[in-house]
């Protein structure tokens, strides 16, 4: 079996990560992704007045119904910040023998060899990265060059995702501006029916 990982802070989730893990389950033939979102982003310590378990239901929502995507509160229910490291032990303990991948954006995949233990990150899983757009490409190249001679294993998507921002996202509801092309019906309807960001 084939299992990724997709973390994220997904304050809120949005349309583009729903591409990324949908042409990375297409390029690669994953039979799982998980959707985990952080408790802590340990990168970005802010203050949200969204819980972690509306992050979550954000996150079910976007995926519900699709086989193969399922929401996993490993790192919430874990609670401090949330090392990539260790919910990757803890997740090769619950699918053993399962191939790993990590998916990862552009910026992350810039600087995961600065991340904790990330000797242990190249061990478990296969890294995945992904361009902001087509002028992005040779830099994640050259990246991966790098990261494989630390020991890791890499697969780059060979095209941009549409770029959408959970920042933007957050500005434009606090605005009253319109979110639907950049969020799954769901999640927008979630959004405005509890009056989140505003």
């Amino acid at each position: 079996m084939k299992t990724a990982m997709f973390g994220g802070s997904f304050d809120p989730i949005h349309s583009g990560h729903v591409s990324l893990a949908h042409a990375f389950t297409k390029k690669l033939g994953l039979d799982r992704v998980l959707i985990v979102p952080t408790f802590i982003p340990p990168h970005k310590i802010k203050k949200t007045s969204v819980t972690p378990e509306q992050r979550l239901d954000m996150c079910r929502l976007a995926f519900e119904g699709e086989k193969g995507y399922e929401v996993c509160d490993i790192e919430i229910r874990r609670q401090g910040a949330s090392y990539t490291y260790m919910t990757l032990e803890q997740l090769s303990r619950s699918y053993p023998g399962d191939e790993l991948y990590l998916i990862t954006g552009a910026d992350m995949f810039m600087t995961i060899h600065q991340w904790k233990n990330p000797e242990i990150i190249f061990r478990l899983a296969v890294v995945c990265g992904v361009p902001r757009n087509d002028d992005d490409i040779a830099d994640l190249e050259k990246q991966a060059r790098f990261l494989n001679t630390l020991g890791a294993k890499t697969e780059i998507l060979d095209a941009g995702i549409m770029t959408v921002s959970s920042t933007e996202i957050r500005e434009r509801v606090a605005l009253g501006k319109d979110i639907s092309r950049l969020v799954p019906p769901e999640v927008g309807r979630y959004i405005r029916e509890r009056g989140l960001y505003r």
